[in-house]
């Protein structure tokens, strides 16, 4: 047996997964330049900010909400498709 504790989730706190996004937490994220919603890029495991043309990373299931570790979108990105409203 293993000293280690599980670390197994017993509830709903693991909001980002490799799979998806909780709908829940993409309610109340807002993009910090903005201040308005963001989208959920799942090819890219990001959250975009459509207005403020950037997207945030998630890392180890956990938002970067910062805007100096955000990627700057592209002009074909942002516009279209890629995210889930």
């Amino acid at each position: 047996m293993s000293d280690l504790p599980d670390q197994t989730p017993k509830d709903d706190s693991v909001l980002f997964e490799a799979n998806g996004v909780d709908p829940r937490l993409l309610e109340i994220l807002i993009c910090p330049a903005t201040r308005q919603p963001l989208a959920y890029d799942r090819a890219r495991h990001e959250l975009v900010s459509k207005n403020a043309r950037l997207a945030y990373p998630i890392r180890g299931g956990i938002p970067i909400m910062l805007e100096e570790e955000a990627r700057d979108l592209d002009d074909t990105e942002g516009t279209a498709g890629g995210g889930e409203a």
